[in-house]
């Protein structure tokens, strides 16, 4: 592979705001929830770089083919790797391709299929765009990619603001969670955090029933947060982790006498032992009664130390969350403040707020 930009590279990427920046010198565009991945194409050869600028493509085999036939002969494209699915965008059905068994992969990659959206361009041909301002290599990607078909697409832009704001009221029910804001004169900057995105804040009130010491020492890491469903099972549905170095020393006074010796009647005990069993999303459900799993080897780092320290399930705190994915939260979420006010059993999945769903076809646009 020759090109005037090599693998790998370090995406550009965005910082987070709470409301749409006005109008004027800037392109708005859905912010897409998938693997971010840098494309690289040289002739017969394609390799699909990640965020932490580790190749891809053995994960994403059905995607070689349509690359070669979309994209130009030499160039380099960002983009997001996505899998669509009944519900909109599957980002559970994206981590289930980061497994070590190709036949697995394969398997995968016939049963959920996925789709490359485009929405940026670093090289083409000999040319590198990087210092190009981004209205010019977002006409350059334009013509790169008209002769593009699924399951290769070019974004949607805008640069109207009311018609982002209706992108980021519609489209989250597609899977999507918000709105990447771009300078229309801004180069292409490596690993910064240059452009904006706009993202959905809500609050829930969660039972804590968990927590796990920080890597550092003796402090919490971050608390396990738990909602009941119908059947008054408590699920764990995310973690939250905003904490400075001195609240992580306070918290673990505050948490002692919910601290419980083992697991014996706690609402995840189900969960003791069983190692061999996947995590949620992972291609099994929980036993019976147990819920979602708290804690399971991590997809991306086999070594990270996802053990657990049981609360009793009395301790309730309001959280802000951007983004649910099925039944759980997207990404962390951000720690508001106790409620002593609420009772655990009241912190349910009904109380959270749920996207009413949006066809794909109308987010990847003709």
């Amino acid at each position: 592979m020759d090109l005037p930009v090599m693998p790998p590279v370090a995406p550009m990427l965005a910082k987070l705001a709470r409301e749409l920046p006005a109008a004027g010198g800037v392109a708005y565009e859905p912010k897409w929830d998938g693997f971010r991945s840098v494309v690289f194409r040289d002739g017969d050869e394609v390799v699909l770089g990640s965020r932490n600028e580790r190749p891809l493509t053995r994960y994403f085999p059905e995607l070689v083919a349509p690359l070669l036939a979309s994209l130009p002969a030499r160039c380099v494209v960002d983009g997001e790797i996505v899998i669509a699915g009944p519900r909109g965008l599957d980002f559970d059905a994206l981590l289930q391709r980061i497994h070590p068994a190709a036949s697995r992969v394969r398997m995968l990659a016939e049963a959920t299929p996925a789709s490359f959206v485009a929405f940026d361009i670093l090289a083409l041909g000999g040319r590198d765009l990087r210092p190009a301002p981004f209205e010019e290599r977002r006409a350059a990607l334009g013509e790169a990619l008209a002769r593009a078909r699924p399951p290769v697409h070019l974004t949607q832009q805008t640069r109207d603001r009311e018609v982002a704001g209706d992108w980021f009221r519609r489209f989250e029910g597609a899977g999507l969670d918000g709105v990447v804001v771009k300078a229309l004169d801004q180069p292409y900057q490596e690993g910064r955090r240059a452009m904006v995105k706009v993202k959905h804040e809500r609050t829930a009130d969660c039972v804590v029933a968990g927590f796990r010491w920080h890597k550092s020492g003796p402090v919490v890491g971050s608390l396990l947060l738990g909602l009941y469903d119908d059947g008054g099972v408590l699920h764990h549905v995310g973690v939250t982790a905003s904490f400075t170095d001195r609240r992580r020393k306070e918290l673990v006074g505050e948490l002692e006498p919910y601290r419980v010796p083992d697991l014996a009647g706690h609402p995840w005990a189900g969960w003791a032992g069983e190692d061999a069993q996947p995590a949620a999303g992972e291609g099994a459900g929980p036993p019976a009664g147990a819920g979602r799993r708290p804690g399971a080897t991590s997809r991306w780092n086999a070594g990270r130390d996802l053990s657990w320290e049981p609360l009793r399930p009395e301790l309730v705190c309001e959280v802000a969350y951007d983004h649910l994915q099925g039944d759980r939260f997207r990404h962390a979420t951000t720690f508001r403040r106790w409620r002593p006010d609420r009772p655990a059993e009241s912190c349910r999945y009904d109380q959270l707020e749920t996207a009413v769903p949006e066809e794909l076809a109308a987010v990847f646009g003709s």
